[in-house]
């Protein structure tokens, strides 16, 4: 048992040398090859192993029985042709017309065109045709055809060297006639099980594959319509791949999207390569268990190949792979969103090195400039008058660099999150008369008029009282900044409902529409016109910090403005803000033209 195996492994070994290199990684046309190797070389054996006994018995052979030997011997001819080249239907045919020339010398040997031998000329085109290739078989039964011929245009020796009769001829002609056609056809069969078991092992594997992958597999005619889908559709599109049949999938495309879509599938269906387009899609409701959303994906279609179609759904002519790549894209919004934050951050950094280096240099060269004059030997002699000028300006210099630098602080803490933030029940009403005791005098000397509007029943407010002062000043400080000569500051404080309202009006230049959008950004500063030109330096922080702090009192921020009309700032806190400072960071500013006089104003329109 051994030795058998042994012996049947050192065959397939030997076998799988003498295939081609061309064909040895295919399977079905390696096993024709390796049939034909087979039979041709075990003819060849048997004949081998056969002609030392007939010499023997027959002595010198005639032309005819030498003609058998020779093709007997032309098998193993065309083995070694298709073993170099690789080339099965020049080998069928060699062989085909050595079975032929045997037949005819045989036809000879045995009556000539009345011998029995002449049926076998019938198993040339069958063989070629089970065993190799239709062109192999056309090949074969024109040999056969022609060796039909030559049988019937040579004449026979008058005396047969073997002359059997009719009776026994016959009958063991045709009997193996049959035999040999009955080994063709149990072996096709046997091939063609092989074959359909194969099949359906592919199609198993194709269907589990499709069945186990998220990624949604459609076929699609010229039209871009479905013809099959894969069980991917409930995964991806939560239906059944039924309802994405025909127009199914493209009424689930996003309705900007079908277009792109559509071009998609007609230029896979014209192209070699892959076609990759991303759509929206939106999801069924129903068949998911979940809300309908809209999802995007990334569809990838393919032509599907000519000699392909007749194995493809309905002869469909695109395939289409559609995955889930809305993670993708928000991943790569984020990223967008991350760099246009970086470049922002580096504005941001390049307008704050500039606006902070124009407003320390400025009063600190005034603080040295004049402090020199003062301590220089040349000037000891100056009026008083003069020194308390000069002693004056150094001490605005000196209070001016000291708000840049608090202002700085005040929003580096804002933004980090380490703010100090302490709510305490206050008399807000106090607390408003004392800020503006405090912009009184810079009020008066730029000949402007601060006018109260704050009720005395105004109730108790919990906030953070050192943040609401610096709100109100930073606001009022800006109204006067901005505020000609002659021009009206109002500051009004209501009660509405569990809310308080904190406004700020003037009848300064007013802000452009335009710049309305990125008022309270960090060193924005509104306007380059002459309508805009400053009574005084700033850094473009004081809005910012306002907002940082109604962020800590999750309270609202709206402000109205229009050129050469004023503004007003309006600030909505809770009564209540001691849940603790919030973690949202600076809030929105609501903005808006100044309504007109006895218009309702923005927060009462929201």
């Amino acid at each position: 048992m051994r030795i058998n195996k042994a012996l049947a492994t050192l065959i397939d070994a030997r076998l799988a040398g003498l295939v081609h290199d061309s064909v040895s990684e295919e399977s079905g046309e390696r096993g024709r090859h390796e049939r034909f190797l087979i039979s041709r070389l075990a003819t060849g054996a048997v004949s081998m192993a056969l002609l030392p006994p007939y010499l023997l018995w027959r002595g010198v052979p005639s032309l005819l029985e030498a003609g058998v030997a020779v093709c007997l011997m032309l098998p193993v001819v065309a083995a070694f042709l298709l073993a170099r080249t690789g080339r099965l239907t020049p080998a069928h045919a060699l062989s085909a017309a050595a079975h032929a020339g045997f037949i005819v010398c045989l036809a000879q040997l045995t009556g000539g065109p009345v011998s029995a031998a002449t049926l076998w000329l019938a198993l040339i085109p069958i063989e070629a045709l089970m065993a190799g290739t239709h062109r192999a078989a056309i090949a074969a039964a024109g040999i056969a055809a022609a060796a039909a011929v030559a049988i019937a245009c040579l004449d026979p020796p008058a005396e047969p060297p073997l002359a059997w009769s009719a009776a026994l001829a016959m009958p063991v002609f045709a009997v193996t006639a049959i035999c040999h056609v009955l080994s063709l056809a149990l072996e096709f069969r046997r091939r063609e099980g092989s074959w359909n078991d194969r099949l359906q092992q592919a199609s198993a594997r194709n269907a589990l594959l499709l069945d186990v992958i998220d990624d949604l597999v459609t076929w699609h005619d010229r039209g871009g319509g479905v013809v099959q889908a894969s069980r991917g559709a409930l995964r991806l599109a939560g239906a059944a791949p039924q309802t994405l049949l025909g127009r199914g999938l493209l009424g689930r495309i996003h309705v900007q999207d079908r277009p792109a879509f559509l071009k998609a599938i007609s230029d896979a269906g014209s192209l070699d390569g892959p076609v990759t387009v991303q759509v929206r899609l939106h999801t069924d409701l129903a068949a998911s268990g979940e809300a309908g959303r809209v999802i995007w994906v990334e569809m990838r279609a393919h032509r599907v190949p000519p000699g392909a179609r007749a194995g493809a759904p309905h002869h469909s002519a695109v395939v289409a792979v559609t995955r889930d790549v809305s993670e993708q894209r928000r991943h790569a919004e984020e990223m967008e969103r991350a760099r246009a934050e970086a470049e922002r951050a580096d504005a941001v950094k390049s307008r704050f090195l500039a606006v902070v280096s124009h407003e320390l240099r400025t009063p600190l060269n005034a603080i040295i400039g004049f402090s020199e004059m003062l301590s220089a030997e040349a000037n000891l002699a100056l009026p008083p008058e003069r020194q308390r000028e000069y002693a004056a300006i150094i001490h605005g210099s000196g209070r001016h660099l000291l708000e840049v630098v608090n202002a700085l602080l005040d929003l580096t803490k804002i933004q980090s999150g380490s703010f100090d933030f302490a709510p305490e029940p206050f008399d807000l009403r106090a607390l408003v008369n004392g800020c503006c005791d405090l912009m009184q005098l810079r009020a008066d000397q730029g000949g402007i008029e601060l006018m109260r509007d704050v009720p005395r029943d105004l109730p108790e407010l919990t906030a953070d009282p050192r943040a609401c002062r610096q709100m109100l000043i930073n606001l009022l400080s800006n109204a006067v900044k901005f505020t000609p000569r002659g021009g009206r500051i109002t500051v009004a404080v209501r009660a509405i409902y569990d809310r308080i309202e904190m406004s700020v009006t003037d009848t300064g230049v007013g802000i452009a529409e335009a710049d309305l959008p990125r008022l309270g950004d960090p060193f924005f500063q509104a306007g380059d016109s002459a309508a805009y030109a400053r009574m005084h330096e700033g850094t473009g922080l004081g809005l910012s910090v306002v907002r940082g702090l109604v962020g800590l009192h999750d309270g609202e921020l709206l402000l109205e403005s229009s050129v050469a009309r004023g503004t007003r700032v309006v600030v909505v806190l809770p009564l209540d803000c001691r849940g603790g400072p919030r973690s949202g960071g600076p809030v929105p500013i609501r903005t808006a033209p100044l309504a007109e006089p006895g218009a309702v104003p923005l927060l009462r329109a929201s």
